[in-house]
């Protein structure tokens, strides 16, 4: 039989490949938090008509889909924000607005691997439904901010480009353009640093001259009223380094009704590491307009900002000093005489509940192979369990320290050495 593989664009996780993903999520899960938002999921198979509502019948190739035994079209979710508009549109009425939602969830593309994009991927998704108000662009682009810096950027390591939709509404405004021609003057936008000379040509097919695109672009102060109320927003609060004004900025996708933005590493070696926008239009979409919230948005992959971590200095140090930390278990009970086994486990169990992770061997192993085993798990401290039960030694593995206790004292003696500085706090 041939030898069977892990499909190509989707990834097994060994044990410290996970935790390295776990602290990507529990960063997420703390920032979204304490920006006062809730988390949600909704099912990673969606019904394909939920994609072409809001993308056209040319998203099904980019779909893992298939019809089940009930001859139902379905299709991994390739993204998050229709299941969203879908959920809010559904349930909005038994919630104060604005909603502030967000999710860490897996979405699938059939499409080829390739640097910064699997097949199969975490997005980490924020919301706020029912606020039309700028100073939700402004919210979700801060939190962004706070991701990044929470995970030691700084505005000389990335950066924010804003851009917004009316924007060209107000360039192309006098001009005398077919129904159709703003979608196709979006994409052809979408592509001008990527492919200018295509840009180029499509623009010239819809009477446009490139020239005065880029004009616009490198002048937009006929759309600064657009960017000022985001923009004044974050400088109230720090954070104006992070985020410049970018016209070229459109993300190519046609429900986005006003502000859209990208995250970007300025070494130019990634693509986008977030984005998203206003979409004020979709829930209305969604819910064959019996829903008419405004909506903003924005999404951010586990593999770009992995990547991007494990390459700079501050960063990547504060993802080692968190698998530093991360260890099975912060205690390793030493069963030094096997005739006091059983009073082993009884410590054992004490201490799991009182929720301290602890292990120890199944079976029995020289004293000094068990120390081994504890140091190879990166345990902090051995808890040594001996004739002279219920007397108890506690081992520093570190500096080799060793105290005493007594059964009876163990937890307290535990807490006070795992919540000294030199333990690195690890039951925090």
């Amino acid at each position: 039989m041939a030898k069977i593989d892990t499909p190509p664009g989707f990834e097994d996780f060994l044990p410290e490949e996970l935790n390295a993903r776990n602290y990507l999520f529990e960063t997420w899960r703390k920032i979204a938090m304490r920006y006062g938002f809730v988390e949600y999921e909704t099912p990673i198979i969606e019904f394909t008509d939920l994609y072409r509502k809001k993308s056209g019948d040319e998203i099904v190739s980019e779909l893992f889909s298939f019809t089940d035994r009930g001859k139902r079209d379905l299709a991994l979710r390739p993204e998050v924000t229709p299941s969203l508009a879908r959920l809010a549109s559904q349930n909005q009425r038994n919630y104060s607005k604005p909603l502030k939602w967000f999710e860490i969830g897996s979405c699938f593309r059939a499409e080829s691997p390739q640097r910064g994009r699997r097949r199969e991927f975490i997005q980490f998704n924020n919301d706020i439904v029912g606020e039309s108000s700028p100073a939700a662009d402004a919210e979700l682009i801060a939190m962004l901010i706070d991701v990044m810096r929470e995970f030691g950027f700084t505005s000389d390591d990335v950066k924010i480009r804003l851009s917004d939709r009316k924007a060209w509404d107000i360039f192309l405004a006098g001009r005398e353009l077919p129904t159709d021609a703003l979608p196709k003057f979006l994409s052809a936008l979408d592509k001008l640093e990527k492919d200018p000379e295509g840009t180029e040509k499509k623009l010239g097919e819809l009477g446009i001259d490139v020239e005065e695109v880029r004009a616009f672009i490198a002048n937009p102060t006929a759309a600064a009223e657009l960017f000022n109320p985001i923009t004044d927003s974050l400088a109230g609060r720090g954070l104006a380094d992070f985020v410049q004004v970018d016209l070229s900025i459109v993300r190519g996708l046609a429900y986005y009704t006003g502000a859209v933005f990208e995250l970007f590493s300025l070494k130019g070696k990634h693509r986008a590491i977030a984005g998203g926008g206003r979409y004020d239009q979709l829930l209305a979409l969604m819910s064959n307009g019996k829903v008419d919230l405004p909506a903003v948005g924005y999404a951010m992959g586990n593999v770009v900002i992995l990547d991007l971590i494990r390459e700079t200095a501050e960063p990547l140090a504060r993802l080692e000093e968190y698998l530093t930390v991360k260890t099975p278990a912060d205690i390793f009970v030493i069963v030094a005489d096997e005739a006091e086994r059983a009073a082993a486990l009884s410590v054992v169990q004490k201490l799991r509940d009182a929720d301290i992770s602890t292990d120890f061997p199944l079976t029995p192993a020289k004293i000094d192979k068990q120390f081994k085993m504890a140091e190879k798990l990166g345990t902090k401290f051995a808890v040594i369990i001996g004739s002279e039960f219920p007397e108890i030694s506690i081992k520093n593995l570190t500096t080799r320290e060793e105290t005493k206790t007594t059964s009876d004292n163990l937890i307290e003696a535990l807490r006070q050495l795992l919540d000294a500085p030199d333990s690195q706090n690890l039951l925090a």
